[in-house]
């Protein structure tokens, strides 16, 4: 049996209620998972969130969602996974400015590679807010959002999780940034 088919055992096991399971797809799955949480902490230094604590908050949000986490396949993980890493940033980003003088909202921009890292500023903030109008009005081209800016994953990683064509990635990655865009510019 090789690591994928172990892996869609596991979560199948952990999809019943088996804690153990989980806990042994997220070992296999850490590094990528430190992998991710690297690339978007780039840059952040003296900060007090680093990667193993992005990882670490984020396990700690699969583990305590509502009637536990349940994956359907390694796909649905990874777009757990980048959800679960937003929330966390998010929440990281608000505390700090809530600390440092309340924030206003303002205009962010969503950079084309987002290999740079996540800017933990008001920009977040309101790509945190239109991402949410995104997600009401299409699900898949916030997934797209979530597992590329926020996970780190490229768009080929992407269309390989969801069995879909790098090019209709890149398409949904387009749409999704100009929706963006539009959204934080007030336009």
């Amino acid at each position: 049996m090789d690591e994928g088919s172990d892996i869609t055992v596991w979560l199948d096991s952990a999809r019943g209620g088996d804690r153990a399971a989980l806990d042994r797809v997220l070992t296999v799955l850490y590094q990528e998972l430190h992998g991710m949480a690297r690339r978007q902490l780039a840059g952040q230094q003296g900060r007090t969130l680093d990667a193993t604590s992005l990882v670490h908050e984020s396990y700690l949000k699969l583990l305590g969602s509502r009637g536990g986490a349940r994956f359907e396949d390694r796909a649905h993980f990874f777009a757990y996974a980048a959800s679960a890493m937003r929330s966390v940033v998010v929440d990281y980003a608000r505390n700090r400015l809530a600390r440092k003088r309340g924030g206003d909202l303002k205009r962010v921009d969503i950079p084309e590679n987002s290999s740079s890292g996540i800017r933990m500023d008001e920009d977040l903030l309101a790509l945190d807010v239109a991402l949410e109008r995104l997600q009401a009005l299409d699900p898949h081209l916030a997934r797209v959002v979530e597992l590329r800016y926020f996970a780190g994953l490229t768009e080929q990683q992407i269309a390989e999780l969801s069995q879909r064509s790098e090019r209709s990635i890149r398409r949904d990655w387009q749409k999704a940034r100009l929706f963006l865009l539009t959204e934080v510019s007030g336009d």
